[in-house]
């Protein structure tokens, strides 16, 4: 019998580039649980698809929209959507982001602020969107998916490094606001998981090389992050807030 800490019947989750890889691992896990979740992304088609798959054999509701995260006014409407279809938004998970790499001499402006834009200032707008009927229940969860490349970097992660590291100084501000209403505010840094993008742009010998980098020798896969995210969305992580939750299968601890 699984514990009623990790429960969440009667719970409603927001997660964002839910179509794929960790939001998609991410939701299938709070659905597992016993939450009805509403994924959105910019593709109707990978959509419809995920959330058929997040929710087979289940009894829950699954619902998806679509949404461009640059776009604030699509922000609204989809904090808006998911209020509406679910009754409301106990739990967000801000994972949609991207990344262009760009060493610092040769930065656009045009690509430096669309990374902005998808990977804080949307969460900021989408968070500050769901907070206030947070507030009303007096229960509520926050979790941006920020990365070790928040916490070290190598070539060329200029614009991600400096988004996944705002994501952490702006959950620490979030949980002194929020705090008071019963709702935390935390972030997930992910290491190297083996999703769709590295897995098909990288070669063999490229993998092998982050693999060798963590402490276990391998890649995560996308359900290992169910858990971390599970804890944090639940009543058993209700006394953590404004952390980091390092998940890289001791990536960071390898100095050597």
């Amino acid at each position: 019998m699984s514990s009623p800490l990790f429960n969440l019947q009667g719970r409603s989750a927001l997660i964002t580039g839910g179509s794929r890889g960790l939001g998609k691992a991410m939701a299938r896990g709070f659905a597992e649980a016993g939450a009805d979740v509403l994924i959105s992304s910019r593709h109707e088609d990978e959509l419809r698809s995920a959330a058929e798959e997040i929710g087979h054999g289940l009894k829950v509701r699954v619902e998806y929209a679509v949404a461009d995260m640059l776009d604030r006014t699509a922000v609204a409407k989809l904090a808006a959507d998911a209020t509406q279809r679910l009754g409301k938004v106990d739990i967000v998970v801000n994972n949609a982001g991207g990344n262009t790499p760009q060493q610092i001499d040769v930065i656009t402006d045009a690509e430096w602020d669309r990374i902005i834009e998808l990977n804080l200032n949307s969460v900021m707008a989408l968070t500050r969107a769901v907070v206030p009927q947070m507030k009303e229940r007096r229960w509520g969860r926050i979790i941006h998916i920020s990365s070790i490349m928040g916490l070290a970097s190598k070539e060329g992660r200029n614009s991600y490094s400096a988004t996944k590291a705002a994501l952490v100084g702006m959950c620490k501000a979030t949980a002194q606001d929020v705090g008071a209403y019963g709702i935390t505010c935390n972030c997930i840094a992910p290491g190297p998981f083996l999703t769709d993008l590295p897995g098909k742009m990288l070669s063999d010998a490229e993998k092998k090389t982050f693999a060798d980098r963590t402490a276990l020798g391998r890649w995560g896969d996308p359900r290992e992050l169910a858990g971390p995210a599970l804890l944090l969305a639940s009543d058993a992580g209700s006394y953590i807030t404004g952390s980091v939750l390092l998940v890289d299968g001791g990536t960071l601890c390898k100095t050597f």
